[in-house]
Order: structure tokens, then C-alpha cells, then sequence
């Protein structure tokens, strides 16, 4: 760890001269990468930077202790040692966590998938709350939502969805809601009181551009058809929808949201780019422990990750083993909570795995 501190520290050093290099600073598009550069790697020289101050105060600390005669004084000094080493610690452990590397899609804007799993038309009108409690968050943080393909029951459920989120770290907030989402309680249609468990999947696919999936033109077969509404009645009399199949894969991405059929292409695209993204990100995930699979969270959306208990007004997520009360304010977009503990409880797997 020290001697990647030491390149940090040597590389940011070398960015701020470089930034006063007028050569440099003539060249625009230099210049932003080196401060985004800069800006990346800023809070690891500051932390070690703090860190060495530290270790220079507890060394001053154990010379008083070691050489001063004056009770009171080297009283004072090994209480102010217990706080300087607990700051040492506190220091270190962000360090080595500021040193873990990013998920380079954490930046990325998001193509969720929505579809309504077992418990019929119940499933479905949970699959429509799950929407609901997504868009509500996105609200929240000021990012956009488009809907790309939608397929509706006849009772205001959601067979399935598949929509957009356009926001600035928007997969980094929403990747680990990928999964089985369970729902307990008594469905508008049950008269005798009984309580059912239904379900439905959730996928959270970074999305992918050119850059990220080259995709062959040949590779692709393209379909164009008539949109439908629910029910299956045509609701445009020119043919917009788009189905497109990448051959190699098998993988198939619809839209028919827009009434241009040149819009449907390009989103069908990017859903199709994320979708061969995502298999690429799971076949890479296969390739690591077992264990830690297991601890995070393989991205299966078999994985029953979070249940939704009506009656006792619970949500509990299984993989951080967190309850909470507050089942309204959750599907009302209040999700905060329980992304921020998973993230902190990813961070400390990826903490242990580095250390090992």
C-alpha cells in the first residue's frame, strides 16, 4: 500500500506541474483530462498527507513519554497518543478503501428491466410499485426516466418494463437492486384476508455506448412492426416498433415507445449494447471467488434480495440482514438507506478481499 501511495503522491505532484507548463495549458482537451485526473486521485495525496502529519505528532508524543521527567506533561502526552492513534487508524482505513478501484461503470446511466415474476396479476401490480418506487427516486435526485418497452395487465400492473435512467452516478446508486424482489401482503381481489407472496425481478444494467460494445451491422437482425397497446390494438398506423437480435449472442431488444421508428432503432440499441455489457460484466463476476460472490451479491436476478412484508410494514434485505418500519416512505422513493449500507457493506468486502 505504501509504495502505491508513494506513486500517487509523485503522480499528483507531477500533474500540478505539469498544469503550469504553459505548453500544456494551451491544449484544452490535455488540460481537462489532467484535472479530472487530478481531481481523481486529490483525496488519496491529502490523506496521506494527513497521515504523515500524524505519525510526526505520535513520534513527537512517545519522545515527551520516553525523556520528559514532568509527570503532568508526559501525562498529557499519552492521553494525546490514544487520539492520535485512533486517528492513525481512522486515517489508514480510508486510505486503503480510497485505494480500492472504482467500478468503471459507476458513472454510468442506468437501463433498468422490471418483470412481473410469480402470483399473477398480484406480481404484476408489484412490478408497477417497483416502478413506481424507482421513478420516485430518481425524482429525487434529479435524474431523468424514459420508458423503452412496456407491456401492462389489465388491471394497472406491469407485465414488464424496460426504461432509462439518465443521471450522473445514477448506476452506482442502483446496481444492487438487481434481483428478486418478494412482496407479502393481501392482494384487492382476496375476500377471505389471506395474505399471498408474490414476486418480481429487477435488472440494472449500466448502459453502454459505441465506445464500450462494438457491434458488427451484420451481426444484427432487425424487425419493424406495428406498436401495440394494451390489449394488443394498434396504436400507430405506420410501422415504428423495433426488434432487434444480435445473432452471435441471442440476445433481443425491443422498443416501440416512440413514434419514430429512427428513435426506437437507437434506443433498442443501446438496450441491446447494455444487455451484451451486462453479460460481459457477469461472465467477468464468475471468474472470482465463490465467497465473494456469495457476500456481495452475484447480480442473479434469481437472488431474492429484499422481501416487502404489507401487514408488519417491514422491508428486510437479505444480503445485509437490515429491517426497517417504514414500508411507505421506501416505495415512496426513500431508498436511501438501505443503498448507502450497500454500499458501505460492499466496500468492506472489496476492503477485506484487498487485504488478503
Amino acid at each position: 500500500m505504501l509504495e502505491k501511495i508513494k506513486q500517487i503522491e509523485d503522480r499528483f505532484e507531477e500533474i500540478n506541474q505539469l498544469l503550469t507548463n504553459p505548453e500544456i495549458s494551451k491544449d484544452h482537451v490535455k488540460v481537462r483530462e489532467l484535472i479530472k485526473e487530478q481531481t481523481k486521485i486529490k483525496s488519496i495525496a491529502t490523506l496521506s498527507t494527513e497521515l504523515g502529519k500524524v505519525e510526526s505528532e505520535i513520534q513527537d508524543a512517545n519522545d515527551i513519554i520516553r525523556t520528559e521527567n514532568d509527570k503532568e506533561l508526559t501525562d498529557l502526552a499519552k492521553s494525546e497518543m490514544e487520539n492520535l492513534k485512533l486517528k492513525k487508524d481512522d486515517l489508514e482505513l480510508q486510505l486503503r478503501i480510497s485505494l480500492i478501484p472504482d467500478d468503471p461503470n459507476n458513472e454510468k446511466n442506468v437501463i433498468m428491466e422490471i418483470r412481473a415474476g410469480t402470483g399473477g396479476d398480484e406480481a404484476g401490480l408489484f412490478a408497477n410499485d417497483l416502478f413506481r418506487m424507482y421513478s420516485r427516486f430518481s425524482q429525487k435526485n434529479n435524474w431523468k426516466i424514459n420508458i423503452i418497452n412496456m407491456s401492462e395487465t389489465g388491471i394497472g400492473g406491469i407485465k414488464e418494463i424496460v426504461f432509462q435512467i439518465i443521471g450522473k452516478g445514477a448506476y452506482s446508486k442502483l446496481k444492487h437492486e438487481t434481483g428478486g424482489h418478494r412482496v407479502q401482503r393481501v392482494p384487492a381481489t382476496e375476500s377471505s384476508g389471506r395474505i399471498h407472496t408474490s414476486a418480481a425481478t429487477v435488472a440494472v444494467l449500466p448502459e453502454a455506448e459505441e465506445v464500450d460494445v462494438n457491434i458488427n451491422p451484420e451481426d444484427l437482425n432487425i424487425d419493424i412492426f406495428h406498436a401495440s397497446g394494451h390489449g394488443g390494438q394498434s396504436v400507430n398506423k405506420v410501422a415504428t416498433a423495433i426488434r432487434i437480435t444480435h445473432i452471435p449472442t441471442g440476445t433481443v431488444a425491443v422498443c416501440q415507445d416512440e413514434r419514430s421508428q429512427l428513435k426506437n432503432k437507437e434506443k433498442a440499441m443501446s438496450v441491446l449494447r447494455s444487455r451484451i455489457l451486462d453479460q460481459r460484466i457477469r461472465d467477468s463476476e464468475e471468474e472470482r471467488s465463490a465467497e465473494r460472490k456469495a457476500q456481495i451479491g452475484s447480480g442473479d436476478r434469481s437472488q431474492k434480495i429484499r422481501t416487502y412484508n404489507f401487514p408488519q410494514e417491514r422491508i428486510t434485505d437479505h444480503r445485509i440482514n437490515l429491517s426497517t418500519h417504514n414500508l411507505e416512505l421506501v416505495l415512496n422513493g426513500d431508498l436511501d438507506i438501505y443503498i448507502e449500507k450497500l454500499i458501505d457493506h460492499e466496500q468492506a468486502i472489496l476492503l477485506e478481499q484487498s487485504s488478503i
